[in-house]
């Protein structure tokens, strides 16, 4: 009984972000956290617009607070809009700018839109990005193209600090998914190793103690033969 729960717990979260990211729209929010306490439950809204998503005079913040209390029954639903000051660090934002693109401007795009976003990914200063877009984009027969600049980790314990989102594009021609992995440069990676001036003088030291040569002292036959 208690395994249900939980799934049907899951389940009304799961239904919960995806409304609240349909009735915003897409490219407004990057993600929605959803914390428990003993007022009421706490809706943290991340995105880089939040003038789009409060509404003038809070008036969308009001309507989807009501919709909350009334569709999915929550009891004091408090929600707050947390602001991404850097969006070109946040993968579901920029894989979400690349899908409208593709709606906008068209599949036949997709090269100078993927270029142009990991051009502006990297000069905001990221360790390193991947674009992945497939589908039929130039021609009749579905095809994943990759687009990658800097440094990604793929795998390990530090390929978790990698951002990694993904978004799709409904177009004439059919359905184009895009995934996107950004490494943001203030992600702490474990096996970085920084060479400057200390990590320099603590290898010439350690060098130093390895070369010089241990000196063994011999005990002498007269102090053996008093002991004796």
């Amino acid at each position: 009984m208690e395994e249900r729960n939980i799934v049907k717990f899951k389940k009304e979260e799961f239904t919960i972000r995806e409304y609240i990211k349909n009735s915003l729209g897409k490219g407004k929010v990057s993600r929605i956290r959803i914390e428990y306490t003993p007022i009421g439950e706490k809706i943290i809204i991340s995105t880089n617009k939040p003038g789009l998503v409060i509404g003038r005079k809070g008036e969308k913040i009001i309507a989807l607070t009501s919709i909350l209390k009334n569709k999915f029954k929550l009891e004091n639903p408090n929600i707050e809009v947390d602001e991404i000051k850097i969006p070109e660090f946040d993968a579901q934002i920029m894989a979400d700018e690349i899908a409208l693109g593709l709606e906008r401007l068209g599949p036949l795009k997709f090269k100078v839109l993927a270029y142009r976003t990991l051009q502006r990914i990297m000069s905001a200063g990221a360790a390193g990005a991947e674009i992945r877009i497939g589908g039929k984009l130039p021609g009749a027969r579905a095809k994943t193209w990759r687009f990658a600049q800097g440094y990604l980790k793929k795998t390990g314990d530090s390929a978790k600090v990698v951002d990694r989102a993904q978004s799709t594009a409904q177009t004439k021609p059919g359905t184009v998914g895009v995934k996107v992995s950004i490494l943001s440069p203030y992600a702490i990676l474990k096996d970085k190793i920084i060479i400057n001036e200390e990590f320099m003088n603590k290898l010439k030291n350690n060098l130093e103690k390895e070369e010089k040569p241990v000196v063994k002292t011999k005990k002498s036959k007269k102090k053996t033969k008093e002991k004796k």
